[in-house]
């Protein structure tokens, strides 16, 4: 049975708490790298801009399938959502045969 985050232990509340929190700054980098207003990554990833504006602050989480759109429009993969920052390499890969906002097909180095 799920555990609700009221009732989780105290180690796990706050695994879960840096990871919201990884996410949302990763989305966020993401979002500002690619020239995106939040409305925008909102509207392009099926999300609204409140929770958008919470996932970035890393006080929500969201789905695996949200994951996944906002990484389609960020054309990036969806664990580099999940890395944390040490973990990122230096120029974000874009995913295979993505294209920028502008129409502009990106190929990985």
């Amino acid at each position: 049975m799920p555990t609700r985050r009221e009732y989780a232990d105290p180690d796990q509340q706050r695994r879960w708490e840096e990871s919201r929190r990884r996410v949302g700054a990763n989305v966020r980098r993401l979002r500002l790298e690619a020239g995106l207003t939040q409305e925008a990554l909102a509207l392009e990833s099926g999300l609204s801009r409140n929770q958008l504006i919470e996932l970035e602050h890393g006080r929500r989480g969201v789905l695996f399938e949200r994951l996944e759109d906002l990484a389609v429009t960020l054309n990036v993969e969806p664990s580099v959502l999940l890395q944390s920052l040490s973990e990122e390499s230096p120029e974000v890969e874009a995913a295979p045969g993505a294209v920028d906002q502008r129409g502009s097909s990106q190929t990985r180095v």
